[in-house]
This record gives C-alpha cells, sequence and structure tokens, in this order.
C-alpha cells in the first residue's frame, strides 16, 4: 500500500488538485468510462482540464443540420458530468465557425425524403424522421400554398434554440472561439457561450434580419444592450471581430494567427480554478441574466423567426431561393449592402 496522501494544508496551492486526487475525494476508486458516441457535426475531445467540442462539416461551413442541436447539446453534458473538465470550448473546423443552417437541407430541395435524418448505430440516439425535426414536414409547413402551422414551426426550432442554450445552461463555463464567420444561425449558438473570443477579422452577424429571419435565441440585447443590438437587427450589418471586442461582445479579438494562443491562454486560466468556484461564479452570473428575461426572449423571438419566414416577402424570398438556389438569392439579398462575397466558402444563411 502507497503512502496516505498529505492533509489538507500540507501541500502548497493545494486546491488546485484534480477533483480525483486525494483520499477524500468523492470520486477515489471510481474510474470513469466515456460514451462510445460517433458524431455526425462535431468531434469530442478533453485534454487535460478542457473538453473541446469542434463543429466538422468544413466543406459545408459547418452549417447546422438537424443533428447539430442534438450533438451539441450531448457533448456539452458529457463534458458538465466529467469532473475532471473545468471548462469546454466550442470552435469549428475549416474556414470559419459556422455560417447558419444549412439551407440545402432545410427549404432549398424542399427537403429532399432520400436524405436519412435519424441517427445510425452508434451516434447519438433518437429517430428525426417523422417528427418536427424532419426537414420533409417543415418543407410541407413552408408551403406557401398550403396552410402555416405556427406551432410545429416552433416545436421545431424550440428544440433547435434549447440544443445551443447548452452552453448556457451548462454548470461549467464555455467558451466559443470564432474565426472566420459566425453568421446568422451560428450567432445563436456563439453567443449562447460565457465568453466569446474571435480573431479580429472574424465576421459576426445575422443577416437574414433583412428579410426570411429573426434570430430564434433572443440573446443580442442582452449581450449588447438594446440600441447597438436594434443597430444590426434593423440593418442586417455584421460586425467585424475587432468590432466585436468594442462594442463588449467578445472578450478578446486578437490577429488571426494569434487566435489558437489566445484561446488557449483563457482556457488555461480558467481550468486553474476549482470547479465548484465556476460553478458558483456561472450560477451567480447567469442570476441576472434570467433575471433580464432570457427565456422569454427566446420564446419572443423563436415565434417571430417563424413568421418572418412566412410573410408575404418570406415567401417570395423563399420561392426565389428555390428557383435560383439560396446563395443567389442571398447575393441579391445582400449585395445591395455590400457584404455579399462570392466563394466556395461563402457559408450557407439563415
Amino acid at each position: 500500500m502507497g503512502e496516505p496522501e498529505p492533509g489538507p494544508g500540507t501541500r502548497p496551492a493545494q486546491w488546485r488538485d484534480d477533483l480525483r486526487r486525494g483520499d477524500d475525494s468523492l470520486f477515489d476508486g471510481r474510474s470513469a468510462t466515456g460514451p462510445d458516441v460517433d458524431y455526425r457535426t462535431l468531434t469530442y475531445e478533453v485534454t487535460g482540464r478542457i473538453a473541446r467540442i469542434t463543429f466538422n462539416r468544413p466543406d459545408q461551413g459547418n452549417a447546422i443540420t438537424v443533428d447539430t442541436p442534438v450533438e451539441l447539446a450531448h457533448a456539452v453534458e458529457r463534458a458538465d458530468l466529467d469532473p475532471d473538465v473545468h471548462v469546454m470550448v466550442v470552435s469549428g473546423r475549416g474556414k470559419g465557425f459556422c455560417g447558419g443552417y444549412d439551407l440545402s437541407i432545410f427549404a432549398e430541395n424542399g427537403g429532399d425524403p432520400s436524405t436519412a435524418v435519424d441517427s445510425p448505430t452508434g451516434t447519438v440516439p433518437g429517430s428525426r424522421t417523422g417528427t418536427v425535426l424532419d426537414p420533409v414536414v417543415q418543407a410541407r409547413n413552408h408551403d406557401p400554398a398550403g396552410t402555416w402551422d405556427p406551432m410545429v414551426d416552433y416545436a421545431m426550432m424550440s428544440r433547435f434554440n434549447r440544443g445551443f442554450s447548452s452552453l448556457l445552461h451548462a454548470d461549467k463555463p464555455t467558451v466559443a472561439k470564432l474565426h472566420g464567420f459566425a453568421v446568422a444561425g451560428g450567432t445563436d449558438i456563439a453567443l449562447y457561450a460565457d465568453q466569446i473570443i474571435c480573431a479580429d477579422d472574424t465576421k459576426i452577424g445575422y443577416p437574414p434580419t433583412r428579410v426570411w429571419g429573426i434570430p430564434a435565441a433572443g440573446m443580442w440585447a442582452h449581450r449588447l444592450g438594446d440600441q447597438r443590438a436594434k443597430r444590426l437587427l434593423f440593418t442586417g450589418d455584421c460586425l467585424s471581430g475587432r468590432q466585436a471586442h468594442e462594442w463588449g461582445l467578445a472578450v478578446d479579438a486578437p490577429p488571426a494567427e494569434e487566435l489558437d494562443e489566445r484561446t488557449e491562454e483563457l482556457l488555461e486560466r480558467i481550468s486553474r480554478v476549482p470547479v465548484n468556484q465556476l460553478m458558483m461564479a456561472k450560477l451567480a452570473m447567469n442570476s441576472a441574466l434570467f433575471a433580464q428575461g432570457v427565456a422569454n426572449s427566446g420564446m419572443i423571438s423563436t415565434v417571430f423567426d417563424g413568421i418572418s419566414r412566412h410573410t408575404r416577402e418570406g415567401y417570395a424570398f423563399q420561392q426565389r431561393a428555390a428557383t435560383v438556389g439560396f446563395r443567389e438569392a442571398v447575393r441579391e439579398r445582400d449585395e445591395i449592402n455590400g457584404d455579399w462575397k462570392r466563394g466556395r466558402s461563402e457559408p450557407l444563411d439563415g
């Protein structure tokens, strides 16, 4: 038998110990076995005290599918339950963080029935086919010739919000690391994180407020205050990462080549703090956000997002997109504002 662990106060900075260390650990003798999960839209890795959740559809601009919110919530819960993890970071592979919803699935093709939406063996369980999350069902609910059921729309979008808001409701701190673009639905994810750090040239905003969208998460006013939030949502304009830092949306906006290093510095500093201290600090700060009405903002914004896609103007945009493709419809929407850029890396939208 080995020597017993020294008692409290006998070692320097003992409060920085891992939760599993010491004979008095609540987890003494309890080995952790992580679930064997293959995600479709992201990867999950733990290094030291940091859980790394990385969107992994780089060829599609990490665009959101029906799997994204379910898998994100699952990964966040894994990190929350792991006593080794002190902080989690969400980022994206490829040329950007997330370019919004994959409208080639949700709208442009009317929901291709041949596209599977159920999870195969080994992935996060739960059938999406035949539910409100089924893109075919939602495509039918977006038919201008039919009757729109707003609650079927709300049932879908509110569940996307629940998945994304796992970053806010997680016990442990969450950091969103942004680069390239974080637009439209991508901001619904990023703005739920406790801390945003971004490259100074990141494009951040919600262009669909020009037509066919309201930010369903409803977080802009809570993060920026009402006047600056309105400035963005009345125009659909985007911020650069540098502007996001100046406006208080991001805690740091280093040059793109320094983003990795600066993010790791932030994560390392957070990870040194005991988990219980981090949880208490987050709960205390979140209480102010909840008192502001975050949940109510999300509910109202989600309803209005559905309405915005079922107005005369919304149907006109949708049908134009169905005729010429969403990229062309988005170009027509945004080019007059001077912020359209062609290229294969151009994010999907919505």
